[in-house]
């Protein structure tokens, strides 16, 4: 074959076989955003794609493991994304450190960040505070939404449907006296947070203990950074100077993993 035959060759091959990458990760996320589970006309109606394609896409995930078929036809994502997802947090965590360690310079207090895992948040990095008397929230320490501020920032923006939903599936136990306890309450909380742009944990999860949260706007997945600390430092008046700090950092990290993800 002459070489510029083979070059075509490779080339349309190449070409192909990044289309069909493209294809796959389109298919995985549109299984994530549909709850984990889907059928393959779901898939179909809101990709665009033709049924062949998409079920010769899905017996190469199945096979990999990524994709696990149900017994009633339909597909969920399959265990081998575990690995890749906590892998994947614990990196986040990793790019997020400098970005904390500015809050903890600039407040003084704790900054950590979250990410919502199922229906639980979990905590993947943090930058102690120098205080003695400082909250302690260790990396891997999962919570209910519900309690936290950085629950509430993290479900700010996910319908009240969906909302309710997670509430029903994790119930709302009282951490202390002020804990929200019911959907109402907590959806008018989210409402707050969607008007300011910030949540608060005022002595919801430990008494004592007043958190101020932000989502990352545009993150890979839905990630909330926080400044917590003892409510007699963490004041009212403290907020007006933590919340804009809170947000800029935000921003920043977003433009970071944009960029990391674009290289």
């Amino acid at each position: 074959m002459p070489s510029s035959a083979r070059s075509k060759t490779a080339s349309s091959t190449s070409s192909g076989g990044v289309q069909s990458l493209e294809r796959a990760f389109d298919l995985l996320e549109r299984m994530a955003d549909a709850g984990g589970e889907v059928g393959l006309s779901e898939l179909s109606a809101s990709s665009g794609l033709p049924l062949p394609t998409i079920h010769r896409l899905m017996r190469t995930l199945v096979a990999s493991g990524y994709v696990r078929q149900q017994p009633n036809r339909r597909y969920s994502l399959g265990p081998r994304l575990i690995r890749l997802g906590e892998s994947a947090s614990r990196l986040l965590g990793t790019w997020a450190r400098p970005y904390l360690t500015r809050l903890v310079e600039e407040t003084g207090e704790t900054a950590n960040m979250a990410l919502l895992d199922g229906d639980e948040v979990v905590y993947v990095a943090q930058v102690p505070s120098r205080h003695s008397m400082r909250m302690f929230t260790e990396v891997g320490r999962r919570v209910l939404p519900h309690a936290t501020g950085v629950g509430k920032a993290l479900l700010a923006h996910a319908s009240d449907d969906a909302v309710r939903a997670l509430l029903a599936r994790t119930g709302m136990p009282a951490a202390t006296e002020l804990t929200l306890t019911t959907p109402e309450g907590f959806l008018a909380a989210l409402e707050t947070v969607r008007t300011t742009g910030y949540a608060v944990d005022d002595n919801e999860q430990e008494i004592g203990v007043r958190c101020l949260a932000v989502p990352v706007p545009d993150a890979p997945t839905a990630a909330a950074i926080s400044v917590s600390g003892p409510a007699g430092r963490v004041t009212e008046a403290a907020t007006d100077t933590i919340v804009p700090l809170l947000k800029e950092v935000a921003r920043d990290l977003s433009q970071a993993l944009a960029t990391a993800g674009s290289r």
